[in-house]
């Protein structure tokens, strides 16, 4: 890479003593196809103010400005390893480039986290490739019944049944391209388990809703998942009910299915950015509890569960995420299976985990392309055989 930026950025004014310095301390995370690039401002910042700072890729070269740290840069290849320079302009002309940031991988990945019985194993997959789950690290506390949400850098993990506390009230959270252990977030407003086991959110705000803390609960929480902290309330579902799956557009956050005194059908919607309570959507095709769900920008998914009449069940419904109506036939899971999660990519839904009949925990993980009706294919397997576990991803529909 060269040491200066391009001389297009060289003007009749450009003065290489009132050039501003480079940039220092680069780093770099990796997204879905993007990275996100910080850096240290320099202290000699030339003979005027600095108007815009340009982080640069290596290979590919792809070159994204801002006005500060940190620069999100687009346009890159999954499973492609990257580092980053940055440079900074001001009316004198271009600074050089900072030294190198370390080597980062861009990857569209899920999360798998807990379980039956209350286990604390937290693994990840890459999206866009079929394979077998690896090792990430661990929660702060081993529990099933969990939830998961994320933004396109941070996962967290809420609520849950802990042998310590059966309705636990612990936020979890980790960084989805770094590999490591969860580090404590905060709390939810009140402890519970069965909680959505994918719960819905945008790029910024994170939701749960319903569960059971001995009683079933209508309760919606939400977070800000870049700023660590409790959670505040956000509204309520229409009917109390646990065990409910949820997804999300980039405005619009979906519940459905569960278990009242009785199962349900039910879907709610909430508007993401608005706290409220939910508001009717319409009907799934049939009544289960300990579904999963996921999403792209347009489409939920909702599969498996348990159900009063049919037991375990292998089916998949959809709805448009932004039109009211009762969901619509989408395909069938390989299997029959209760108590298992789902992620997802803009283009890709993956159902892992989960329990068939006979209470026989398997380790499966199968995929479906959301935007086309079928029935899922065999993506790989999770580490070990469970259930009642949650996920997420850093590419989901509410992104």
């Amino acid at each position: 890479m060269p040491l200066r930026p391009p001389a297009g950025f060289i003007s009749a004014n450009y003065d290489p003593l009132k050039n501003p310095d480079a940039p220092t301390g680069v780093s770099a995370s990796g997204g879905d196809a993007s990275a996100s690039v910080s850096f240290t401002a320099p202290a000699n910042v030339g003979g005027s103010a600095i108007t815009a700072y340009y982080a640069v890729s290596n290979p590919s070269q792809i070159t994204v400005s801002g006005t500060s740290s940190p620069i999100t840069v687009t346009g890159l290849t999954n499973d492609t390893a990257y580092t980053f320079q940055v440079w900074a302009l001001n009316s004198f002309g271009p600074g050089p480039f900072s030294a190198a940031s370390g080597s980062v991988t861009p990857q569209a990945r899920g999360i798998f986290a807990g379980g039956e019985t209350s286990v604390n194993v937290i693994e990840y997959i890459s999206i866009s490739t079929t394979g077998n789950s690896t090792d990430f690290g661990d929660l702060t506390q081993g529990r099933n019944t969990l939830g998961g949400i994320a933004s396109s850098t941070r996962g967290l993990f809420g609520g849950g049944n802990a042998p310590a506390a059966t309705y636990s009230n612990v936020i979890d959270y980790i960084t989805i391209s770094s590999a490591g252990n969860a580090i404590d977030f905060g709390d939810l407003t009140v402890g519970r388990f069965r909680i959505s086991n994918t719960g819905c959110g945008s790029s910024t705000r994170g939701v749960w809703g319903g569960g059971d803390n001995g009683s079933y609960l209508n309760t919606i929480d939400y977070v800000t998942i870049a700023t660590v902290g409790n959670a505040t309330d956000f509204g309520d579902l229409t009917a109390a009910v646990s065990t409910v799956a949820g997804c999300s557009s980039t405005t619009r956050g979906i519940f459905g299915g569960g278990m009242t005194p009785t199962r349900v059908n039910t879907i709610d919607y909430i508007t993401i950015a608005s706290a409220g309570n939910a508001t009717y959507f319409g009907d799934l095709l049939y009544a289960p509890n300990f579904l999963s769900a996921c999403s792209s920008s347009t489409r939920g998914l909702f599969a498996g569960g348990f159900t009063v009449a049919l037991g375990a069940v292998n089916n998949i419904n959809y709805v448009t995420i932004a039109s009211t109506g009762n969901a619509i036939d989408f395909g069938d899971l390989s299997q029959v299976t209760t108590g298992l999660t789902a992620c997802s990519s803009p283009t890709r839904g993956v159902f892992g985990g989960g329990q068939t009949t006979g209470s026989v925990n398997v380790n499966t993980i199968s995929y479906v392309t959301i935007a086309t009706t079928g029935n899922t294919l065999d993506f790989g397997d999770l580490l070990s055989a469970r259930n009642n576990l949650a996920a997420c991803s850093n590419c989901h529909g509410g992104l």
